[in-house]
């Protein structure tokens, strides 16, 4: 695995950039490109062009400063004037001058076609939108290779930082028990009013109490913790979309298709992140997982960051970096190695300078479709069902269950399970019963859609032979 965590130093010219999605993290990288020399923000696309200006103002760009451009010549005049791009329609960006594409749509199918016509013209593209990296990612930085460009996911986001602190730790020579990230949201719990506070809403927690320390039986500590608030959802479908990305490039697979996630202190996760032999939650070592992150009110917050824990197989060192302070297992030798943060489109400076400065991805060459997102009825849905996001914040398919499950040739064979973005918007050709797998004999077909068709080449190129491995 190939580390890129710093930049040389350029004379050269600021490298052109071009955002597609004028969200949060679009509007933070934008911010961005006022403080770094090496930078130059020029043009951005998206939808909701007065919301994207107001966003962008909100980041430090005067308005006077931006043209809204309906056409190509138009935009490629405001740039020769010196001013910044605005556009409604994302396939314009590739068409100007700019050497990196920073795709933040998160709109699968908007993704995947920008991206595949970014690599076509020559530019580098960093991928915010995890969605439809999760689909065909691999064939997109294949595709890249090809072309001489670069294909990478985002600094910034957790599936980039993970794959890149497996790198790190494997360039230590330490074993990797286990990888993964914190869910969004921790689970604050105050000891004194005996609630816990989480996704927005606070609860009577009074169980919580005699659950706080994690006892002589982790297992049997987190399960109850689990009982103990079953109004909290535990896993979100971006949490197995980003372990989906990071699997895809390092190779380690989740232990179970639907996640452990425990409700866990981060000082425990030494004890728990590791095989049930040891005393932990899986079946074997190797596994990418997540965790909700339970912690008092006065604690750090773990939301958004990601970590390893590893077994260096030196007990001398491991007492030393204990003794540092460093978490460790309280039986075996497993530290935890952690990154509490991520930054958003801060970071993704990083990744934009690493592609076209030093031509690098944090894919590295070892990425290759493993899993797959894909999704399992919850109830009876009739034919005729449209098959839409219900929860915007968690990209969540009404009752549909997430899972992750080994890839499979979805676009080639009818009867394998589909991809979870590939489904987005579809409409059933027949009934599915609760519990079975959703696959695209379910599904009337789109018509024209590039990320079905990049996807059929991606089963093709890598797929076209069952896979081997299986998740339980």
């Amino acid at each position: 695995m190939q580390l890129d965590l710093h930049c040389r130093p350029s004379s050269g010219p600021p490298v052109r950039v071009g955002v597609a999605g004028v969200g949060e993290f679009g509007a933070s990288l934008a911010a961005r490109g006022r403080y770094q020399p090496q930078l130059s923000v020029d043009a951005f696309a998206d939808l909701e062009v007065d919301a994207a200006l107001a966003r962008l103002q909100a980041a430090g760009i005067a308005r006077d400063a931006v043209e809204v451009c309906d056409s190509l010549p138009r935009a490629l005049a405001a740039l020769r004037a010196g001013r910044k791009v605005l556009v409604s329609d994302a396939m314009l960006l590739v068409q100007l001058p700019l050497q990196v594409l920073v795709e933040a749509t998160g709109h699968a199918e908007a993704a995947a076609a920008c991206a595949e016509a970014a690599i076509a013209q020559g530019q580098h593209v960093v991928m915010v939108t995890k969605e439809a990296d999760s689909v065909v990612g691999p064939l997109l930085h294949d595709l890249a290779r090809r072309a001489g460009v670069v294909y990478t996911p985002v600094d910034g986001d957790q599936p980039s930082l993970l794959i890149k602190l497996v790198g790190w730790v494997q360039a230590l020579g330490a074993r990797i028990v286990a990888a993964g990230k914190a869910s969004e949201y921790d689970f604050v719990y105050d000891p004194r009013a005996g609630t816990l506070a989480s996704q927005g809403r606070t609860v009577q927690a009074p169980d919580l109490a005699g659950l706080w320390e994690l006892g002589a039986d982790g297992v049997a500590t987190v399960a109850a913790r689990a009982q103990a608030l079953p109004q909290f959802v535990r896993v979100s479908v971006p949490d197995l979309c980003e372990l989906g990305v990071v699997a895809n490039a390092t190779g380690l697979l989740p232990d179970v298709a639907s996640m452990h996630a425990p409700i866990a202190r981060t000082l425990e996760l030494p004890d728990l992140f590791c095989p049930r032999a040891d005393g932990g939650l899986f079946s074997r070592e190797g596994v990418v997982d997540s965790f909700n992150c339970l912690r008092r009110p006065d604690e750090l917050s773990f939301a958004g960051g990601v970590f390893v824990v590893a077994d260096l197989g030196d007990d001398a060192t491991f007492r030393v970096l204990q003794g540092k302070g460093i978490p460790a297992s309280r039986q075996g030798s497993r530290l935890l190695l952690y990154n509490p943060t991520h930054l958003l489109g801060v970071e993704a400076t990083i990744s934009i300078l690493s592609a076209a400065i030093l031509q690098r991805s944090t894919l590295g060459d070892t990425v290759r479709p493993r899993v797959d997102l894909v999704a399992r009825a919850t109830r009876d849905l009739p034919a005729g069902t449209r098959l839409a996001i219900a929860h915007q914040h968690t990209h969540a398919l009404a009752d549909m269950q997430p899972l992750l499950m080994p890839a499979a040739p979805a676009a080639l064979d009818d009867a394998a399970p589909l991809p979870y973005y590939m489904a987005v918007g579809q409409v059933l050709s027949r009934a599915v019963r609760a519990g079975e797998m959703l696959t695209a004999a379910a599904l009337h077909k789109p018509v024209a859609s590039a990320l079905w068709r990049l996807r059929a080449a991606q089963d093709q190129r890598f797929l076209s032979k069952a896979p081997a491995g299986t998740v339980a």
